[in-house]
């Protein structure tokens, strides 16, 4: 699927799922490192399209991937990997000369266009940590803000959880969107998930 987008920087398109050749195809800007450098981030980016349940949606100007949002199983030793039906959106990005200008949200517009994604319980696990804070011009809270909104864009809701790494700071997030097909068995496994530790008396 693709959309075509009009920026006071010029076109962009938004595509995706993107194969791992189309990736390794393309190049990718320079600032696109907020995670790891340009280059790690475009080989990653290419990893997650190849895997099977791996997607990868991308906003491109002209031959430069300038963000991108994937989706790939929950990391094998986190709680939600007990889940048949959890997929995680492992990171969202764009580049710094390219923010401000909606791309976020029409990345994730184009990616929920996707049938496919009504099937699983989209989780986002956000660590202030992470955050480009600096470069923003937010604080953590702004930031924090910020994030709600374009998630909300797209159905995601904050849950609570006893998840160690979330309760670290207050701040941090798990963000979630169930899909249209989820079966209540399934969501009802979710909901157990989310708090693990025993109450001691």
């Amino acid at each position: 699927m693709t959309t075509q987008l009009t920026t006071s920087k010029g076109p962009v398109v938004i595509e995706g799922p993107v194969s791992a050749n189309y990736i390794e195809s393309l190049g990718i800007v320079k600032s696109l490192n907020n995670f790891r450098n340009a280059k790690r981030q475009k080989e990653a980016l290419g990893y997650v399209a190849g895997l099977p349940e791996g997607m990868v949606y991308i906003a491109r100007h002209e031959n430069e991937i300038i963000g991108y949002v994937l989706f790939h199983y929950p990391n094998q030793y986190s709680r939600w990997v007990k889940h048949p039906r959890i997929l995680e959106l492992g990171a969202i990005e764009v580049s710094r000369e390219w923010q401000r200008r909606g791309l976020a949200k029409a990345i994730l517009t184009e990616a929920f266009k996707n049938s496919a994604l009504e099937d699983y319980i989209i989780i986002t696990t956000e660590f202030y940590w992470h955050w480009d804070i600096k470069n923003s011009g937010l604080d953590v809270w702004g930031y924090q803000r910020m994030l709600k909104n374009v998630f909300g864009s797209v159905g995601f809701k904050r849950r609570r959880t006893d998840d160690p790494e979330i309760l670290e700071h207050q701040a941090n997030m798990l963000m979630v969107r169930i899909g249209n097909n989820v079966s209540p068995n399934h969501i009802k496994m979710f909901d157990d998930l989310t708090y693990q530790q025993s109450i001691i008396f």
